[in-house]
């Protein structure tokens, strides 16, 4: 499950609407429906997942990822709960390394994984705590950086307290002053087979005050017919909310 996440495309956003009022960005917004840079122009995310926290000394490979083309790559991190901690100084270089290749991070934390089925895993509160604990790397980068909190929260165990907990972990990043896109990955192991993540996403995204947030699914098995996966897209298209798959 963990691979075939690290395997996804970032594909762009399906949405079109008109978020609540809100502060002047200072990086990537969303706005209408759509994720758009600061000049006003729509970005849509072309890439794919580099895993930086298992493979700290192959940070070159960025260049590789450019030269086929991405104008965006997500980067796994760590919390230091279940793998090595990626420090302020680390983070930093990603995000130096990133812009000197000229890509978008998404940068986001893995030890959520699975949290509630996989041994170890921690919530989003943690994954939450962790972002305020690097925060100065990444302070001033929102034209370059955004802030996925935590990569498949919840496997199939308790999934129905995503909702509240991803609400809240939103709320402590704004809290402590992020003025990143935040994106927030759906349960059941990223899949949302339960529809967590579809039928409370609205509420998710009227909790932030920036109106800042994107959707992420990621469509591996259970998702196997064109049918089911327009269905659940056109489903946030009809809500005006973005997703990534």
């Amino acid at each position: 499950m963990i691979a075939a996440a690290l395997l996804g495309l970032l594909l762009p956003l399906f949405a079109f609407g008109t978020p609540a009022a809100h502060a002047a960005p200072t990086g990537f917004r969303v706005e209408n429906g759509r994720l758009l840079e600061r000049s006003g122009d729509d970005f849509v995310m072309r890439g794919v997942n580099h895993a930086h926290t298992w493979y700290p000394d192959r940070i070159s490979s960025l260049a590789h990822v450019k030269a086929k083309g991405a104008n965006t790559v997500r980067v796994v991190l760590s919390s230091g709960d279940r793998w090595t901690r990626n420090d302020t100084a680390d983070v930093a270089n990603v995000v130096a390394q990133c812009k000197q290749n000229r890509l978008i991070c998404v940068l986001e934390v893995h030890d959520t994984t699975g949290y509630g089925e996989q041994s170890g895993a921690v919530t989003l509160s943690r994954a939450a705590d962790y972002w305020i604990g690097v925060q100065s790397a990444l302070t001033g980068q929102e034209d370059h950086v955004i802030v996925n909190i935590g990569n498949e929260p919840y496997g199939n165990t308790d999934y129905a307290s995503w909702t509240a907990d991803t609400r809240a972990a939103i709320q402590k990043l704004r809290t402590a002053g992020f003025d990143h896109t935040i994106m927030v990955d759906a349960p059941n192991w990223g899949q949302d087979w339960a529809f967590t993540m579809r039928d409370n996403a609205a509420s998710v995204f009227a909790a932030d005050p920036d109106a800042n947030t994107v959707f992420s699914i990621h469509m591996y098995g259970v998702f196997d017919t064109a049918v089911e996966i327009s269905d659940y897209l056109n489903r946030f298209v009809a809500a005006k909310l973005g997703l990534r798959s």
